[in-house]
Order: C-alpha cells, then structure tokens, then sequence
C-alpha cells in the first residue's frame, strides 16, 4: 500500500514533485476500503483524534472520527468549523477575478505561502488521491494531496466524485485540477479562519484547502474548479439539482430547478409530502389559520439526476433547442437539518442504516460500534443540534436515479425563490404566484441576482432574516473564481441557445398571505409533468409586475381547480392590489439596485439592453421582443 512504484505515472508541477520526493511516504489507495479504513488512525482504533502539534500552541484537536457499523462519523471541535463560511475563498493569482486576491487581503504575495504549505507537506505522511472533477463519466483528471491522519477529508472527495484506483491511473497522468490539504495553517496563518486559496493557470486550477471542513474545497472547491474550465471552455456548471419525472400514464418530462440557498434543489427531488389522511396542504393562512387542501391519488414517480451541481457541457448540446444536462458529482453531501425524528425522511434513513458501502456522516451523534442515525445530531456549545447536519450518499444508492452516463434534454428550467409572508397592512416581496412564466431574458434576470430570501438556513449568515441579498450570477457566483460580467454573458447565451426548454418561478415559504412551504414545487412539477411541460397562452394571465412575467390564470388538476388567489396573490383579501404592487416594489427595486454592477464594456450588448429594460421598467412585451416564448402555445 506505501510505495512509490506509482510516482512516475504522474506528470506534475515541478515544486509538488519535489514535495513528494521529500515527504515521509505516499500512501496511494488501491481500494475505496482502504481509504476508510485509514480515517480511524494506524491503530484502527474506533474513535480516532485528527490532531496536529503547533508552534506556541501545543497539540490542536480539530475533529474526531468515530467508527459506526455505518460508516464514518466526524466531528469538529468548533461549532465554527461545522458549516461552511461564505467568506473563505481568496484568489493567489494574477488572472482577471472580482473575488478578494490574497495579496490584498494579507498584504503579501501568496507565492510565500505556497512554498510554506509545500514545506510543512513535505514533512508529512501523505495520500494522493486521483480523482474525476466533474464526475467518473465527463470530469477532468485531478489530484488531491492529503496528510495521512485527515484521511476522512480524502474520503469525503472520493465520495463525491468518485473513487478511482491507483491501480487505473495511466501513464502521463497530468491533473487539470489539484487539492492541497494543510489544516494547521487555519491557526498560524489565519486566526483560526477557514480560508481557501484558489491559484489558477491556463492548464491548472489549484485549491490550497486551509481548513478540514469539506465544504468549501472537497465540494464547492471541486465546483470552482469546473466553473473556471468551463470559462475557458465555454460550458457552464449550474447550481441545480435535476429529476426525470415519470408520469401516472408514463410520459417522461425532465426539470432543472435553481435558486440561491434555500432556493429548493433538494426538495425538488422529493416526493410529495401527503397529511395522515393523505390529502395535499397547499397552504395555510397566515392571518386567518385557514388551510387549503387538495387531494391528490397517484403522484410521479421520480428518478433524480442531479442534487447540486449540474454540468451542462458544450459538447454534450446537441441543437434541439433543449439544455442538455449530466450529473457533476458522483455522490451527493446532502443536508439533514429537517430530519430530527424517525421516520421524517424513510428513504434517506433506509439507505443511511443499511447502505450497501460504508457512508461518511458529518456533525451527528456517533457512538462507537453503533448505527449512527441520521436523526441524532451532535448538540453544539448553545445547547442546540447543529443546523448543518450532512451525509454523502453515492448516487449509486439513490433509488431510481438516472445513471451517470446518460445525459438528459431539459424540459422545464425553474428557478426558486424563497418569500416572505405579506399582506396590505405588512407589505413585503412575497407576492409571486404559485408559478411564473417568463421569457429567457427575465428568467437571465433573476440569475444575475438570485434573491437568497426569507430565512436561508444553509449557511453560516448573523443577518439571515426576512432581507433580500444576492447570491449572485447563477447562484453559484459565491463559488466562481472569474469575473461576474463573464458568467453572466456565458448564462445569457445558455438560456437564449435553449428556446425550447420553458423557464419558470417558483415561490416557496409564502404567496402573498400563505404559508405554503415546498408545497407549491411539488405541485407545479405534478402540474406541468402531466402536461408534458406545455402550457396555452389561454390560461395565461399577464403579471402587474413584468418581472413575474405570466400567471396562470387557471389551473386544473386531478379534476379540481386551484384557487385563483394562489396563482394571482393580488387577488387574495389581504393583500390586494396595493398590498401587491408594495411588494413587487421591494423587489424591483433590488433588482435596479444590483444590476447596474453589471452595465460594463465586457457585457454582450443584448444583456445590457435586457438589464436597460428594468432599469426603465419596461413591460413585458419588451422583453418578449428580445426573447420570445415559442414553446407557449
């Protein structure tokens, strides 16, 4: 298992070469097993301590590992460390960024740096992992190199993106992306601060991970890494997750949903949440305390594709007019914060407690030689369970999925949007219909912005609360490592390329003075999947706010018509037309607010005569004359 029989198959920068020559030895894992079993120390033990000696600080816990029947489960010592910090990423190098360079914010060149983390690797045990950014099928040959004692953080990446034998790594291996590992220099580099170091080049894109939370560099890292291939290549990873739904009557229709934070991927892939007595709550009132039910017999059943990260390579486009779409990942590190009892998820909690491999759990309630349970999270400092509970799960155990090698043709392409409760005597931006239908130029819009909305809860935010903030370009903004105005033109020609594909908005928490929940998504995807994803201009009604596009001015579905007052939320009793127009106000002025940003010299003139149109309130016809809805009969 220890050896350097390998090394030469590997074509790598001069300074990592040296650093491995130098190093105590190189573990290459020939088997996924391996590389678990090493995450619980060379003793084997059943909880094993990831601790490192620091100059002036002694020996530092940072996490512990502890070995279930199930898997894996680590925690981290700092409440801080369980959950991924918005403000990590920092750019090395001289290319064009609008992120924070290194050299400005520590006010030295990250070259120093850099030969200091090679340095301390050199004096290590080390894993070098290969791996597929991007996935087994489309990804890219990459690296990560990894002291031997965190070998649950390489476990987390092969998880991810798949694991790959050393024994299949071929002569001339020359990575495309590399990950470097060196947690102690989360203490005496950056006051205990996670921070990651992104150093890119024309045929490389390093990942300097200063921290042991996998988040920002074995996920989003791996992210960076794509978006930054695809803008040298022309393609786009989105921040999506993707479903093929299967109709009663087994028509097949395929939706991609987006959205910031809280936008609801991960809800889309869900099946429908029914009450004890089988009925749909599509939304209750929260004024009055009324509830509004549907019934519903037989739903679609779904096949997930993707969870997050979604690569719509060019080379995969195939000139039908649709977004052609495949997985990025090979596992998915899904969240359990919503799952606190038994029961509550029994898909997830059948394939935690019996999985076919060995999962990876991250802030839970391990006890050694138990079941971890994805119920039990570890309780932090504030006598609270954790709020980011995680598991990865490799898509091969998700039940029905579409297999990883099988692009799909996008037929629905929503975009999610988290709303407050609003009313005529509390006005605020929670007024979108159940669901909205808008051209490709509005629906570039909310890309460029991509509202996080009413209470996030998917990352570390003091200012969560009910305000609007942008995530930005194509909600994966907080992970891109270029320029804003290049992701926007590179989104805006994706989304006018795909005419055929219909691009529409969900609400989710609220509409108008309803609290609703996921509810709505669920039920447009049952909706438009028993439509085939087409809809009559007929039951079209135009939206008082040219940003929302149309509304349905009439929905039917299993023989019972929705309430009007969900569709056109102007018309419910407490909110009314000025309680409406009030709230789109909020919104439309955000919208004036971030997107002069964008009016540069770079912007493709057609994105900077959309972006004119809202900032002269122009309506919707406007709009349609530069992208038409050819797909609305």
């Amino acid at each position: 298992m220890f050896t350097d029989s390998y090394f030469d198959r590997f074509v790598l920068p001069e300074d990592l070469t040296e650093t491995l020559k130098k190093c105590r030895c190189i573990c290459y894992p020939e088997t996924k097993e391996q590389l678990e079993e090493m995450c619980f120390g060379p003793t084997h033990s059943s909880r094993y301590d990831v601790s490192y000696t620091l100059p002036g600080m002694g020996i530092v816990k940072e996490a512990e590992v502890v070995r279930c029947k199930n898997g894996p489960v680590v925690n981290f010592m700092e409440d801080y460390m369980r959950r991924r910090d918005p403000d990590c990423m920092r750019i090395g190098d001289d290319l064009p960024t609008d992120k924070p360079r290194f050299e400005d914010v520590y006010g030295y060149k990250f070259s120093k740096l850099r030969q200091e983390t090679m340095d301390w690797l050199a004096t290590q045990q080390i894993i070098l992992l290969p791996f597929k950014a991007g996935g087994k099928y489309y990804g890219y040959d990459s690296l990560m190199i990894c002291p031997m004692n965190a070998a649950f953080f390489a476990l987390s990446l092969a998880n991810m993106q798949g694991f790959e034998s050393i024994f299949d790594v071929k002569h001339g291996f020359t990575p495309r992306g590399i990950i470097y590992v060196a947690p102690p220099f989360r203490h005496t580099h950056f006051s205990g601060k996670q921070v990651v170091v992104h150093q890119r080049s024309e045929k490389l894109h390093e990942v300097f991970s200063y921290n042991l939370y996998p988040g920002p560099s074995a996920k989003k890292g791996v992210f960076s890494m794509l978006l930054d291939i695809g803008e040298h290549e022309g393609w786009i990873t989105n921040h999506a997750s993707a479903a093929l739904l299967e109709t009663p009557y087994e028509n097949e229709i395929v939706f991609m949903h987006e959205g910031a934070s809280g936008g609801g991927k991960s809800e889309m892939l869900e099946e429908v949440h029914h009450e004890e007595d089988g009925r749909l709550l599509l939304g209750t009132h929260t004024v009055t305390g009324e509830k509004y039910y549907l019934s519903m017999g037989e739903t679609c059943k779904i096949h997930p594709i993707a969870d997050d990260m979604v690569m719509a390579h060019k080379d995969m486009q195939n000139g039908s007019g649709h977004l052609v779409i495949v997985d990025a990942e090979d596992g998915w590190f899904l969240r359990m914060d919503g799952d606190n009892y038994y029961g509550n998820s029994p898909t997830y909690e059948r394939i935690s407690i019996h999985p076919s491999e060995p999962l990876e759990f991250f802030n839970m309630d391990g006890v050694p030689n138990a079941t971890c349970l994805i119920w039990e999270h570890v309780i932090e400092s504030n006598g609270k369970p954790c709020s980011n509970p995680r598991v990865i799960i490799p898509r091969g155990m998700i039940e029905n999925i579409v297999p990883g090698n099988k692009p799909q043709e996008v037929n629905v392409r929503s975009f999610g949007v988290r709303m407050p409760p609003s009313t005529a005597a509390n006005p605020n931006y929670g007024v979108m219909g159940l669901v909205q239908f808008v051209p490709a130029s509005i629906a570039w819009l909310w890309r460029l912005i991509a509202p996080r909305g009413f209470k996030n809860p998917s990352i570390a935010d003091s200012n969560a609360g009910s305000g609007l903030k942008a995530e930005g370009v194509g909600s994966y903004w907080p992970f891109a490592t270029g320029v804003k105005v290049t992701q926007a033109n590179m989104l805006l020609h994706q989304l006018m390329d795909t005419p055929e594909t219909l691009n529409i908005l969900i609400p989710n928490q609220h509409i108008g003075a309803y609290n609703v929940g996921f509810m709505g998504e669920w039920l447009i995807r049952e909706y438009l999947a028993r439509r085939s994803g087409t809809v009559r201009m007929k039951h079209l009604a135009k939206s008082r706010c040219p940003l929302f596009g149309y509304s349905l001015d009439e929905m039917k579905i299993d023989g019972q018509y929705v309430r009007q007052t969900f569709l056109r939320p102007e018309l419910q009793s407490k909110l009314g037309f000025e309680g409406f127009d009030a709230g789109t106000k909020i919104l439309t002025d955000f919208f004036k607010e971030q997107l002069p940003q964008f009016l540069t010299d770079d912007l493709d003139p057609v994105g900077r005569q959309i972006i004119e149109l809202c900032l002269n309130d122009a309506p919707l016809e406007d709009y349609l004359a530069i992208t038409p809805m050819h797909n609305i009969k």
